[in-house]
């Protein structure tokens, strides 16, 4: 394993592992004005949201490492305590990817992009048409970490409207994942975008105590098949189906052809039960997973 001190490395070296390591991340596609009402757009992919009551998303404009100098993202909000915080999705990346470029203060970026900008209401700066959700924001408070290169700037905002374009919503008026199709910052040059085959679901954790992985019999714990996600899917549950239940399984005939081909080999039959059981796992059929694992009788 490779360890790396942050004092024994370039700033930019160290920069990149943590690009690397702690991804994907959201961009907040940040919007201000200065005090003269210049517009400025940058994304910044030091970004989240931390609380819902108040609603407050943290973003971070860091020092550049080559000159120390602060972003005029920064000065602006030092200056206009506002921002609309806009929501980047694949359709736009190419030009948000643009507009991070170091331009001259007062350049506008919705302009060099591409953007159409479009008025807050209840705030200054303006919000971006294309994007698919904004939020318009008060800045609450500023932390700045460091005067060197690479120190960043944590911006603590204050969210006051938000507004979500109506075609990424689903049947329920929720955001659906795969209609608002995100994209998300990697290391280096690398992006990664939130949709088709990359989105895939995790049931949270019961409300009731789920058994846990300790509580998984030893031979299914140790199993060459069953991944460790598997086994947390197979702990997330509160109770273990009950010896009838197993029976009236194995005798539905759900794994009737498993015995017919297995049965005088219990390493082979205990290896074929436990790909069943995963390809169950895998489409989220817990319970149903468990009766096959407990079906062999160990």
């Amino acid at each position: 394993m490779l360890t790396v001190n942050p004092k024994e490395v370039k700033t930019s070296d160290f920069h990149s592992y943590l690009l690397g390591a702690v991804a994907p991340r959201p961009i907040a596609f940040a919007s201000t004005i200065d005090a003269a009402g210049n517009p400025n757009l940058a994304p910044f992919s030091f970004f989240n949201v931390f609380s819902a009551k108040p609603p407050i998303a943290v973003f971070s404009p860091a020092r550049s490492g080559r000159t120390g100098q602060t972003k005029n993202t920064l000065d602006n909000v030092k200056e206009v305590g506002e921002v609309v915080i806009n929501i980047v999705n694949y359709d736009m990346v190419q030009q948000v990817s643009l507009a991070s470029t170091e331009y001259a203060k007062g350049v506008n970026e919705f302009e060099k992009a591409g953007f159409t900008s479009i008025p807050s209401e209840l705030i200054r700066p303006f919000r971006v048409k294309e994007s698919p959700v904004q939020l318009e924001c008060i800045v609450k408070d500023i932390i700045e970490l460091g005067t060197e290169g690479g120190a960043g700037n944590l911006v603590i905002c204050e969210v006051v409207l938000m507004h979500i374009d109506k075609s990424i919503l689903d049947k329920n008026n929720h955001i659906d994942p795969h209609k608002i199709d995100l994209v998300g910052r990697m290391g280096g040059n690398w992006y990664n975008r939130a949709n088709g085959n990359s989105l895939f679901e995790v049931t949270k954790p019961i409300q009731n105590l789920g058994i846990g992985v300790d509580k998984i019999p030893a031979y299914i714990r140790t199993s060459k098949v069953l991944t460790g996600n598997n086994l947390g899917q197979l702990g997330n549950i509160e109770k273990l189906p009950n010896a009838n239940e197993i029976i009236a399984y194995r005798n539905s005939g759900a794994i009737n052809e498993a015995f017919e081909m297995y049965g005088t080999s219990s390493e082979k039959l205990h290896e074929h039960l436990h790909h069943l059981a995963k390809g169950l796992l895998e489409n989220n059929k817990v319970e149903e997973a468990w009766k096959v694992l407990l079906s062999s009788g160990e």
